[in-house]
């Protein structure tokens, strides 16, 4: 009777666990999104309402994009659109929408050796930190902050790499600002990373408020005709979730200290 009941226990165990595995999905996302804060505000609100848990995995954009190609994610939440919509095309996703936009901004240290407050485009501020040879901190990751960048070198018609001034972090947004800072280096940074950790660094804003910097987000499922694994309806689930009226308010209410708005949602 001993052993018949511990059988009975263990298969209930597992079949717990089978039903508690079904009820997670995974979230490749950019380490700006986790960074910022955003996703511990808005994934419990989430999780509360479906049952549904999400394990997040925040890598660059590029690389987030990739999981979800290999199937070893379930949704992405991303921030580089045309690298998504060329994945959408080759049937890896499908389902994508916009979320939220913020922008994006080049700090740098108080002093701007490079004199690029002054400047109204962000090629031409490029081009004096270039020509002024002022370290400047890439991400170097592939990111969507890192795809940005490299199109505004090639905008300015400048090649970075192997300069002595240009250090390739090949980390996030948070540890390539606190590189920055250390280094007392511009970099180019999401606006929303920036105001959750700005207390942090000695760093201001030096450009902002051009129109090529907008950054959008983006949230798309992962085509379960490519992959039979990954859990399409739960993924639709959190993709329907966050588009609709409660995840967009959601985004909305999520604040810095000082009351600005990190994230401006903008799903139709």
């Amino acid at each position: 009777m001993k052993i018949l009941l511990a059988i009975v226990f263990s298969l209930f165990i597992l079949a717990n666990a089978a039903v508690a595995q079904q009820n997670v999905i995974v979230l490749a996302t950019t380490t700006s999104v986790e960074n910022s804060g955003l996703l511990s505000h808005i994934l419990p609100l989430f999780e509360k309402k479906t049952g549904i848990k999400v394990k997040v995995i925040a890598r660059g954009t590029g690389a987030a994009i990739e999981m979800g190609k290999r199937g070893d994610a379930d949704v992405v939440f991303a921030h580089a659109k045309e690298l998504e919509l060329e994945a959408l095309k080759k049937g890896y996703f499908i389902n994508r929408h916009d979320v939220c936009y913020n922008d994006f901004i080049i700090v740098g240290p108080k002093n701007d050796p490079a004199k690029i407050k002054e400047i109204k485009k962000s090629v031409d501020a490029f081009k004096r930190i270039a020509l002024s040879q002022s370290f400047f901190i890439s991400r170097g990751d592939k990111s969507g902050t890192h795809m940005k960048e490299l199109s505004l070198w090639q905008r300015a018609k400048i090649e970075p790499k192997g300069q002595k001034w240009y250090l390739e972090a090949g980390q996030g947004m948070e540890k390539t600002l606190r590189i920055a800072n250390e280094k007392q280096a511009y970099t180019l940074t999401d606006r929303g990373t920036w105001l959750a950790i700005k207390d942090k660094h000695d760093l201001t804003i030096l450009f902002q408020g051009d129109p090529f910097l907008f950054n959008q987000y983006g949230v798309m499922a992962v085509n379960p005709q490519k992959h039979k694994h990954v859990k399409y309806k739960e993924a639709m689930e959190f993709v329907n979730w966050i588009i609709s009226k409660e995840g967009q308010n959601a985004i909305a209410s999520f604040k810095d200290k000082f009351g600005n708005q990190l994230f401006i949602p903008n799903a139709r």
